[in-house]
């Protein structure tokens, strides 16, 4: 009788041994799949953020070229001078959010702005999309040469980022603005996100740097067609802030991700600088810039021997433009 006990006794341990086995294993099988999914969305999560990125800038890129090439044709043959002057003074842009088409490309009218013998060329280095360690680099480069730039910026509140900042003003570059966060998915998503944006990145880097910035470059320019608002408002609104909005009548070609070699850079450059009277340079100082860094050095020794003037840009610098700012106040 107690043998019979003792055995029914063994069985109920092994029994409850069973279920507490197969419990545990139902356990672990459900924290194993919902680690797994949170490790998935997570993952999937960080691959978005990621791809939205890469599209912004891919679409940057894109509205780069597509503005090189409204201007200057595709790059293609080279077209002789007189083939150049005439497609320069039949250019129309395109308009921009519904503005009014017919609309100069410039401040001035861009035949007016081409060079004729003797005419000093006027040329603004202008960076985009900085500030990064490429800044610094620049930023060494251009005091060795002892020229100034202007560097449009986004916002980073790091301390290195902070420092380089501080650097431009307090070594005589112009500091412009140029979208707080740089997507366009965000800036442009409506008038009320493109000013909060804009009023973020303006008294941010007051705080940094105790300058109030009035200067401002489009990610994509004026004409891109990316925006969901009108342009034309938000550049009505750039005016009644009375800050000044520039564009570029010269590319240096480094916004496409297959970069040029510094060589190819110089020679884009200096060819269209060579046509124009006032020259605005679109070049880029961000983290996989590095070929523009080599660029500059070279660049500024080959616009040295045109005799050109390299400044920054200030309140006397010639207003390049796609979409004319005072044409839209006159609309109004």
């Amino acid at each position: 009788m107690q043998e019979k006990e003792s055995e029914a006794l063994r069985n109920q341990r092994r029994r409850r041994k069973r279920i507490g086995r197969i419990k545990n294993a139902i356990i672990f099988t459900i924290a194993g799949w919902i680690c797994l999914s949170m490790a998935l969305i997570i993952f999937l999560l960080v691959r978005t953020i990621t791809m939205e990125r890469k599209l912004d800038a891919l679409i940057a890129e894109a509205d780069a070229t597509a503005a090189e090439e409204q201007i200057f044709g595709p790059d293609t043959e080279e077209t002789d001078e007189d083939d150049t002057q005439t497609e320069q003074e039949s250019y129309e842009p395109p308009a921009a959010g519904g503005a009014a088409s017919g609309m100069q490309v410039s401040g001035i009218a861009d035949a007016e702005n081409l060079a004729e013998a003797g005419d000093v060329h006027s040329v603004y280095l202008t960076f985009d999309d900085g500030p990064s360690e490429n800044t610094a680099k620049i930023l060494d480069i251009l005091a060795e040469y002892d020229v100034k730039a202007t560097f449009f910026v986004t916002g980073k509140e790091d301390e290195a980022s902070q420092a380089i900042y501080q650097r431009i003003v307090d070594e005589g570059h112009t500091l412009g603005m140029h979208s707080y966060v740089n997507r366009y998915s965000e800036i442009y998503q409506s008038k009320e996100a493109f000013v909060s944006d804009y009023e973020r990145l303006q008294k941010y880097l007051y705080d940094v740097t105790g300058v109030t910035c009035r200067y401002y470059r489009f990610p994509g320019g004026s004409s891109n067609q990316i925006s969901n608002v009108p342009m034309s408002e938000l550049i009505r609104f750039l005016n009644e802030e009375q800050v000044v909005y520039y564009d570029w009548n010269v590319s240096a070609g480094d916004a496409a991700s297959t970069a040029y070699t510094p060589e190819e850079i110089v020679a884009h450059v200096t060819d269209d600088v060579a046509k124009y009277k006032t020259s605005v340079v679109l070049l880029h100082d961000s983290e996989d810039k590095t070929v523009t860094v080599e660029a500059i050095g070279p660049l500024i020794e080959a616009l040295q021997e045109m005799d050109a003037r390299i400044l920054p840009i200030d309140e006397d610098t010639q207003v390049i433009q796609y979409v004319k700012s005072d044409s839209l106040n006159d609309q109004e």
